[in-house]
């Protein structure tokens, strides 16, 4: 049996679709595309990246019939599948393309073309590889950001601050980067204390990213200003849980 590989479902392209465009194409040549949910239609607006593969085919006496997996990368992160089959089985033997959202779907419009039952089906196994999403890289300062960190570990009061392997690390940090961080109110807020906390990001020479977190109050016994370092967030926000119950 043989099957080629190529159908009109892929032309060639001289530049690499976008999920919009892989997306118009397929909605364009398929005839029952207006039967698609239009909540399938708008998730798909949000699309980030896409697949495409021949999952499996059929032919016999001059009729052929192929199914393709169509599968695209969502912003949320989830993955959405929609098939396609093409066939030469109406009359005029011209291909017809139809799409559906489930292989139930799929196999039921399948069933219904009229192919000899006794010819097996060509089917690939196939895994699904879309093109991975690169994550927002922050905006980095690329001066002086070795001293930085050790300026910030230098000045930090806390005993559990990070200690020598991480001033080892940031010895080698080609980037830095400041911001103050917001939300989860605690028992600082509630107490009317001045606490701030800021993130110190650093960009190392191998690309890594390493953040430090800066706790900044006055929740001290003479009200004197007091800088705490810690290696997370969640750290950091205990510790201002921590000095804001001693007060309160």
């Amino acid at each position: 049996m043989s099957v080629p590989y190529e159908t009109a479902a892929y032309e060639p392209h001289d530049s690499p679709e976008s999920p919009e465009e892989h997306l118009a194409r397929l909605l364009g040549r398929a005839l029952n595309s207006f039967e698609l949910p239009d909540e399938t239609i708008r998730r798909l607006d949000c699309a980030l990246a896409h697949d495409g593969s021949l999952h499996s085919a059929h032919h016999s006496a001059g009729l052929h019939r192929e199914t393709y997996r169509h599968t695209w990368l969502l912003a949320d992160g989830s993955a959405l599948t929609l098939w396609e089959l093409v066939h030469n089985t109406a009359p005029g033997s011209e291909p017809h393309h139809e799409v559906y959202v489930d292989e139930e779907e799929l196999r039921a419009a399948t069933m219904r073309l009229p192919l000899p039952p006794d010819t097996p089906d060509f089917e690939l196994p196939v895994t699904v590889q879309l093109s991975p999403v690169p994550a927002p890289r922050h905006a980095y300062a690329g001066e002086n950001s070795a001293d930085h960190a050790r300026r910030l570990l230098r000045r930090a009061e806390n005993t559990d601050r990070p200690g020598a392997e991480t001033a080892a690390l940031l010895a080698t940090a080609s980037g830095h980067r400041i911001t103050q961080a917001f939300g989860r109110p605690c028992r600082a807020g509630r107490a009317g204390l001045g606490f701030s906390l800021y993130e110190h990001a650093f960009l190392l020479r191998d690309g890594e990213e390493v953040s430090l977190w800066e706790v900044e109050h006055t929740a001290t016994p003479d009200g004197r200003h007091m800088c705490e370092v810690y290696a997370s967030e969640d750290a950091a926000r205990e510790a201002m849980e921590r000095r804001a119950a001693q007060r309160s």
